[in-house]
């Protein structure tokens, strides 16, 4: 599921959810909603591979990735996991949201 939000500064963001309804991913932030819209849509045109997941650690240690485009324009970025076992079944979870319905 795909949440559109209204930010607090007149901009708008996504949210891709998990089936249970946790957030697995928050796009960048679009001043036009407009441009938000088409992002989400291009979300269906996407060819995901391993490249378009940047893994972080922050500095607390916390792990987290930012998804990007076929491009390496930034999409979004993940929630904070305690683990790497968790970001990376945050990234599989991602992945099977976005490509649902795809395979045929």
């Amino acid at each position: 599921m795909i949440e559109i939000v209204n930010l607090s500064n007149s901009n708008f963001q996504f949210h891709i959810k998990s089936k249970s309804g946790s957030t697995l991913l928050e796009s960048k932030e679009y001043s036009a909603k407009a441009d938000l819209e088409t992002a989400v849509l291009n979300l269906d045109n996407l060819q995901i591979h391993r490249s378009n997941f940047e893994r972080k650690t922050n500095h607390e240690g916390k792990f987290l990735f930012n998804f990007k485009d076929n491009n390496g324009y930034l999409i979004g970025t993940s929630q904070l996991y305690d683990s790497e076992a968790g970001m990376e079944n945050g990234i599989k979870n991602l992945h099977n949201r976005l490509t649902e319905g795809k395979e045929s």
